[in-house]
């Protein structure tokens, strides 16, 4: 069985809270928890905070925006982090897009032009600090050929985004066998269509008027028609999983069978009015595939 993360974004806990909520996923038996970088908490900081409090699974940025730090910035906190974990971080970087780094002031660069830039600058870096045992995983998020290629030219990870099983399975020929291909995969717990659906639709929103998205799902057969009204039927089905604890597994299975190295579960209820919503971590726990109890601590 592949691992298994979960994406998490923390702006929905205050900070005691928040710490509960990862070690009850790690109780679960994931591997890791994925940061991402938007307008709330700063994600190195974030990952520090989590490590300190955690003992066995791995922090990682899911995905740091380059635009947001130089990189020697990012050598060092990747260093640092590192050193201090004993090893349990990891770095995910990517571009994010231009209208967010618009509002952050910055002038959009081409993505392949800004990653190898970057890229070159990190490697140059030279950090006056212990070492780590060993660097932090380096992980790109990359979801066209040019990108996945700049990934393995640098040992990297490749990391999808809102991409299915048959992306993934053009993904993994394009790169080389022992390159990690992490996949982010939206899940619900909830077995009725209309009620499935809406909620995706609802969380998804964003990513239906963004054109990079519609380029990637256009090039497996989806039409202008799919990315209206917050997503075709078809469209939402291919891109969520929802159903029973069996289809969230078995989708699990499918990237597995494509060629991911690693599920990142993307939990689309979790922090609720009613509360916190952990059903579908519970559902996909790597302990309750291996038929082990999932008792977790209470959050």
């Amino acid at each position: 069985m592949i691992p298994r993360g979960v994406i998490l974004m923390t702006e929905q806990f205050p900070g005691a809270a928040l710490q509960d909520v990862v070690q009850t996923i790690e109780a679960l038996g994931y591997d890791s928890i994925w940061l991402p970088e938007l307008f709330g908490r700063e994600p190195f900081a974030t990952a520090g905070y989590l490590l300190a409090g955690t003992q066995r699974i791995a922090i990682a940025t899911g995905i740091a925006n380059v635009y947001a730090r130089d990189a020697c910035a990012t050598a060092q906190a990747r260093h640092c982090l590192a050193e201090l974990s004993g090893g349990r971080f990891m770095l995910g970087l990517g571009v994010s897009n231009a209208g967010a780094n618009g509002r952050r002031g910055h002038a959009w660069v081409p993505p392949l032009t800004k990653l190898t830039t970057y890229l070159e600058a990190m490697a140059a870096v030279e950090v006056g600090a212990p070492p780590p045992a060993q660097p932090a995983p380096l992980h790109l998020a990359a979801h066209g050929p040019k990108l996945q290629a700049l990934s393995v030219r640098h040992g990297a990870g490749v990391i999808t985004y809102l991409m299915p099983p048959a992306h993934t399975r053009i993904s993994r020929a394009r790169i080389d066998a022992a390159t990690a291909l992490s996949v982010v995969a939206p899940f619900i717990a909830e077995q009725d269509p209309t009620i499935a659906r809406a909620k995706a639709r609802a969380a998804l929103a964003v990513y239906m008027s963004l054109d990079y998205y519609h380029r990637e799902w256009r090039k497996l057969g989806f039409g202008a028609a799919d990315f209206d009204g917050g997503g075709s039927d078809r469209l939402i089905d291919t891109l969520v999983a929802w159903g029973d604890m069996a289809a969230l597994h078995e989708h699990v299975a499918e990237y597995e069978r494509a060629g991911a190295t690693r599920v990142i579960v993307l939990p689309l209820a979790l922090q609720t009015r009613a509360g916190l919503d952990i059903r579908v971590l519970e559902q996909l726990a790597p302990a309750a595939a291996r038929g082990m109890p999932t008792a977790a601590p209470e959050v």
